[in-house]
């Protein structure tokens, strides 16, 4: 979830954990606050947006992260972030994942806003491909669905040790355990809990306008707020 505002971290970092090579496609607010949290803690990061690596300037000096191209992004890579407008994931250049790591995981933080920004994507809307299924089909890998509903700026300000009472959760969907254990613990590196939202057809669970959406709550009320969504599109999220 994209908000608008940026700021540091103040939260003792994390130190636990197995340094990774991570590439990050798309530096806008979910994209560039994972950067600052991901190499705070020692990750090997890359990070491209639409632009060109000269103008992640900034952020790779502020970061220490590599800034590079789309297409190398996430060569050598054990995750890749995906964290692009929907609208431009069909843009993203051929062979984007070569070179990845064997093993790889994809983790998709994708939203459909047909009216305000992306249009009318048939698949979605005519097909009922849920937002993740769709883009996977589009880059050729499966993906895992996580971060979508979340606050860009709790990515910074937000985490918390495990076992605090002030823990956020977030809903992680994806359909092959072994990457969706991956990113969970991933997110709990970055100090949040997670809840297992099923599989990439059943991420409508957490898709925008959900009671998921933006819940800045634990393990139990993700839970619930699961359980209650509708698999019917909202009428303002159609095209």
């Amino acid at each position: 979830m994209d908000n608008r505002t940026a700021g540091r971290n103040t939260q003792p970092e994390q130190t636990e954990g197995t340094t990774m090579k991570i590439g990050i496609i798309g530096a806008g607010n979910i994209g560039g606050n994972l950067t600052r949290r991901l190499t705070a803690l020692g990750h090997d990061v890359s990070v491209a947006n639409s632009r060109g690596p000269e103008t992640l300037t900034a952020l790779a000096q502020e970061t220490g992260a590599t800034a590079v191209t789309a297409a190398e992004a996430a060569r050598g890579a054990e995750i890749v972030v995906v964290t692009v407008p929907l609208k431009n994931v069909p843009d993203l250049p051929d062979g984007l994942l070569d070179g990845a790591a064997e093993g790889f995981t994809v983790i998709d933080t994708g939203n459909y806003y047909p009216r305000e920004r992306d249009g009318r994507i048939d698949a979605i809307e005519d097909d009922g491909l849920t937002e993740s299924r769709w883009t996977e089909r589009r880059i050729g890998h499966p993906v895992i669905k996580a971060f979508n509903g979340t606050y860009a700026q709790d990515i910074l300000d937000r985490p918390r040790p495990a076992g605090d009472p002030e823990r956020l959760a977030l809903p992680v969907a994806g359909d092959d355990a072994a990457a969706k254990e991956k990113v969970r613990l991933l997110i709990d590196e970055l100090g949040f809990d997670t809840v297992d939202a099923g599989g990439i057809d059943d991420s409508w669970r957490q898709q925008p306008d959900t009671p998921v959406y933006g819940l800045r709550e634990g393990v139990d009320a993700v839970t619930k707020a699961l359980s209650e969504a509708s698999p019917e599109r909202p009428e303002g999220f159609r095209g």
